[in-house]
């Protein structure tokens, strides 16, 4: 039988059918593998675990095939439960895998404390981030009469004065009392005010 001839016989058709066959089924096979090994269209929906204890974290994603890491605590947030999650990673209702890993931070037992950092005749500007670097917070400002504008005169805690280098607790309000910038002028105006009203020594004497 020639090439030609076997290319267009019937054996040559039953063969390729055979093999285009055999494909499809390795195929569908190995399609059903690879979702069953990549457990696709199988995902869980990450629970929101903040506000809860680590003993409700750990059981919660028990139940649901997942597990957790903790990153590490951060300083005290007064509105999270002491020792409670406070960030999570992947957040609340993202898709993910089974056995995939929630890395949290747990919220620490209190308030940390820092030291008052010296910012007496620092202006507001400079004063503003370094307050925040440390984790305070800037409160009310008033001002009073100084040469200098805008430049810190006072440092006060809940209506106290508070000096540099006193233990504050992070988070707390430091009300800040500032110059006005305007008494050197007004001291200025006043003094030359009474220089023009003095009468002076060159002028003759009435005799």
């Amino acid at each position: 039988m020639s090439l030609k001839q076997y290319l267009t016989s019937r054996v040559f058709a039953l063969q390729v059918l055979a093999a285009i066959a055999i494909l499809f089924v390795l195929g569908y096979l190995f399609m059903h593998w690879l979702t069953f090994t990549t457990d696709h269209g199988h995902e869980i929906t990450v629970p929101d675990l903040r506000k809860l204890s680590e003993t409700q974290v750990e059981e919660k994603l028990d139940q649901l095939d997942l597990d957790y890491v903790i990153l590490d605590s951060v300083d005290y947030v007064k509105d999270y439960p002491k020792h409670s999650v406070v960030t999570q990673d992947p957040l609340p209702g993202t898709k993910v895998k089974e056995d995939r890993k929630i890395y949290v931070k747990i919220n620490s037992s209190g308030f940390t404390s820092v030291r008052m950092p010296d910012l007496i005749e620092k202006t507001y500007r400079q004063a503003v981030p370094t307050l925040e670097a440390l984790g305070l917070v800037v409160g009310k400002i008033t001002y009073k009469p100084y040469l200098g504008k805008d430049m810190v005169l006072e440092m006060r805690l809940d209506g106290k004065k508070i000096k540099p280098g006193d233990k504050i607790w992070k988070s707390s309000k430091i009300d800040l009392v500032l110059g006005d910038g305007k008494v050197g002028f007004e001291e200025s105006e006043e003094n030359l005010d009474s220089i023009n009203a003095a009468p002076s020594s060159d002028e003759p004497k009435d005799e």
